[in-house]
């Protein structure tokens, strides 16, 4: 009779990507009764569901009754969904107007992770109300997942967010923390983009807002439609690696700043602020400075940790 089981549940979708762990970490620390789902890396911490098969997805819901679904699942990868458009349509619309309506059904808040490339990055900074122009069918296919969500739940959020970074269990998992190695071996030069204009955000924030929203949501049911989160600190890829060598007193004269326009890969915005101030009238969200929380996302992987131990310790 005494145990204390927490009222209110969560499901996250996504949970073993670098977004998704934070998201779990986050409401489980705060008292939410939460459960993770993924896919290829799911057991044996989370459940394996696989979002397209629409059963399982019904199943899992009416069977777990969430409040709240944070869906962080996604292809992410700009140039993985040129080369595979109908397997990230799948992942990105299909699944998500689905989970619409499955959450609908059992009256849970859905938040839908977005992204700042719904924008062509020609007048900055944006608010939600302006009009999404992707560039590339990355963005097509989350502004597509936005508009199926909203069809489908009219009570739902998006939530656009920029490039992510924190702790990852691999470098390859975010597109700041991939740079380590290139600024870390510096016996050959490294070019780096200082083109476009990146906010990276630390994935702990937007999981504290995640959290937040959903917080507000349960004591007011106006908290809907679409919203915009991001770090405030602006840098190119050239700057964040600059910043990252200053981080840990490493070298930084082998970075080559580029500054045309790169001309492979799919196309990319060349500033797609997102103006926050919609959440932070709502007292939501917390900015981690980009320092500090590089250090502690990508100390793990520093190479040579002997001599460096006295700067941090």
């Amino acid at each position: 009779e005494d145990v204390d089981i927490p009222s209110r549940r969560v499901l996250i979708t996504g949970a073993t990507g670098l977004l998704g762990r934070a998201v779990f970490k986050e409401f489980n620390e705060n008292n939410w009764n939460a459960v993770g789902c993924g896919y290829r890396r799911a057991q044996p911490r989370f459940e394996q569901i696989n979002l397209l098969d629409s059963i399982a997805v019904h199943d899992i819901i009416h069977d777990f009754q969430p409040h709240v679904i944070v869906h962080c699942a996604a292809e992410r990868r700009p140039d993985i969904v040129e080369s595979q458009p109908d397997a990230a349509s799948q992942l990105n619309v299909a699944a998500s107007a689905n989970l619409a309506k499955e959450a609908a059904g059992v009256g849970a808040f859905l938040i839908y992770i977005s992204t700042d490339y719904v924008f062509d990055g020609t007048s900055p900074p944006y608010k939600e109300t302006d009009v999404p122009n992707p560039l590339n069918l990355y963005g097509k296919t989350k502004l597509e997942g936005e508009k199926a969500v909203l069809e489908n739940n009219e009570e739902a959020a998006v939530l656009r967010i920029p490039v992510l970074y924190g702790e990852v269990e691999r470098l390859e998992e975010s597109a700041v923390t991939v740079m380590f190695d290139k600024v870390q071996f510096s016996n050959k030069s490294a070019n780096m983009d200082h083109w476009q204009q990146r906010f990276p955000t630390n994935v702990k924030d937007v999981a504290a807002v995640c959290r937040q929203l959903a917080e507000k949501r349960m004591l007011d049911p106006s908290i809907k439609g679409t919203f915009h989160w991001s770090g405030n600190e602006q840098m190119t890829k050239f700057e964040m690696a600059c910043a990252i060598a200053d981080a840990f007193n490493l070298p930084s004269s082998h970075l080559r700043p580029i500054t045309d326009s790169p001309v492979v890969g799919a196309l990319r915005p060349k500033n797609a602020q997102l103006d926050c101030s919609k959440l932070e009238m709502l007292g939501i969200g917390q900015r981690t400075p980009f320092r500090a929380g590089i250090r502690e996302s990508l100390w793990p992987f520093l190479v040579d940790k002997r001599w460096r131990q006295t700067v941090f310790h």
